[in-house]
């Protein structure tokens, strides 16, 4: 993959003027650095103890956090976001190996013999480690990796953390794409819709759904009514008025027939906070979100068509891999690629210059090494013997799948363009060498899984 990914890099930034692959003053000749570096922090980590990482999990943690708040004022600004050092012609980006140490951290906390997610104490010492760095990534204006720290919910979920907040977290994501999508009035009805799913699903008492039909019926037909009367309203009146009317009449609806449906205070409390959320969505979008990540999420909703604007990168990156065709142009005949026609196409949209020349038997190859990869790499955290190791597996395959997944959705328009590098493709310094440590932990400690680690 690396060797791969120095070729494409190589093939996107090629000069006539500079033909050598080992030309220092290239991107090029720079990733080979970057690689032989990566390649003794390899042999370095293979080197120590398994057991240091164990040891320092929480100190590790700390000096990486404290890299994330320093970076805040000594920090140089690149690309609209505050979180480089730079060092002459080298960069140095906090938040990439942050993830590494809030996955040692967690590993430990999850590990501790007194953890227990039933205890509220060990659920608010994990939302702290995550929101720490989140936070202070947020302030460096660097969406895509903040975004990133939601993968910890899965290696959580392996542990014991209950499938309802993988659940949750699926229905925030779906009220946050419906609030934009949809107009209010259509909007309350899925709301409606899915409180009684997710009470169903929670309490598994199926027998009383026929009840919560025909309340859905009488809300459906309440909020028609609404609409009718209120449609020539101005936008903003009506959508206050439509869903606080609406929500009170729910709640009188359910009021009203309480006895036939007993599960009617859980029922309106995830409307409620349903209701909440989406007006929470509304004002984060529109005062949180920077300008390119509002149209860049338009785009890709369809909300907005920008092909020149907001939607050129993805549009010109389609083009690029839709024109390699099956076998693709061959090595250098990538004429998307020759003439810089897809921005960033080193580094995060490096996938178009796989597609371009290599065609669909070349991204097919690089997409079913990525699944072998985290194949072997859950298949090595399902055997460890510690939870310390098999956690610390789980955030690797849960950091390097998110990385795999939305890099190249973005580049073929399935995912926002958040900004995040393909694992061990991308050109960069600081993401090459943070996923070979990610990896090369893992293979330590899997080399000492006999042993007792805590």
């Amino acid at each position: 993959m690396v060797f791969a990914g120095w070729l494409n890099i190589y093939s996107s930034v090629y000069n006539e003027e500079h033909k050598s692959i080992f030309d220092m003053s290239q991107r090029y000749g720079k990733q080979m650095i970057w690689i032989i570096c990566a390649f003794f922090m390899a042999v370095l980590i293979m080197a120590t103890d398994s057991k240091v990482f164990v040891t320092f999990s929480y100190l590790i943690f700390g000096v990486f956090i404290f890299l994330l708040f320093a970076v805040l004022f000594l920090g140089t600004e690149v690309n609209g976001s505050k979180s480089w050092f730079l060092f002459g012609s080298f960069g140095f980006q906090p938040a990439e190996f942050a993830k590494f140490g809030t996955s040692l951290a967690l590993a430990k906390l999850v590990s501790t013999y007194n953890f227990s997610f039933k205890e509220s104490k060990s659920r608010l010492n994990i939302f702290i480690l995550i929101l720490i760095p989140v936070i202070l990534i947020f302030l460096q204006h660097d969406t895509g990796s903040a975004i990133v720290y939601l993968v910890f919910l899965f290696p959580l979920f392996r542990e014991g953390l209950s499938g309802l907040s993988l659940f949750f977290l699926f229905l925030a994501t779906l009220i946050f794409i419906l609030s934009l999508v949809l107009n209010p009035a259509l909007f309350i009805l899925v709301l409606i819709f899915l409180a009684f799913f997710a009470y169903y699903l929670i309490k598994k008492k199926w027998n009383n759904i026929l009840t919560g039909l025909i309340v859905f019926a009488s809300s459906t037909a309440l909020i028609t009514l609404f609409y009718v009367i209120f449609k020539d309203t101005p936008l903003d009146y009506y959508y206050i008025l439509l869903r606080s009317s609406l929500l009170s009449s729910v709640i009188l609806l359910f009021l009203t027939i309480y006895k036939r449906i007993p599960q009617a205070p859980l029922v309106i409390s995830i409307f409620i906070i349903s209701v909440f959320l989406s007006f929470t969505v509304d004002f984060a979008f529109h005062n949180i979100l920077k300008p390119h990540h509002q149209d860049r999420i338009n785009n890709l909703l369809g909300i907005e068509s920008d092909p020149l604007g907001a939607g050129y990168n993805v549009n010109q990156s389609k083009i690029a891999i839709g024109s390699g065709g099956f076998l693709g142009k061959g090595f250098l005949k990538g004429t998307q690629t020759k003439y810089d026609f897809v921005p960033e196409q080193s580094t995060d949209f490096i996938f178009c210059t796989v597609g371009e020349e290599w065609g669909f038997v070349g991204t097919s190859i690089i997409v079913l090494a990525f699944v072998f990869l985290l194949y072997r790499i859950v298949k090595l955290a399902e055997r460890q013997k510690s939870t310390f190791s098999r956690f610390y597996g789980y955030s690797v395959a849960s950091i390097i799948f998110f990385h795999f997944a939305v890099n190249i959705g973005m580049t073929i328009g399935l995912a926002p363009v958040i900004g995040i590098p393909l694992p061990f493709f991308s050109y960069g310094g600081s993401s090459l060498w943070f996923f070979t440590i990610l990896l090369f932990v893992l293979l330590s400690l899997d080399r000492s899984r006999f042993e007792q680690l805590r």
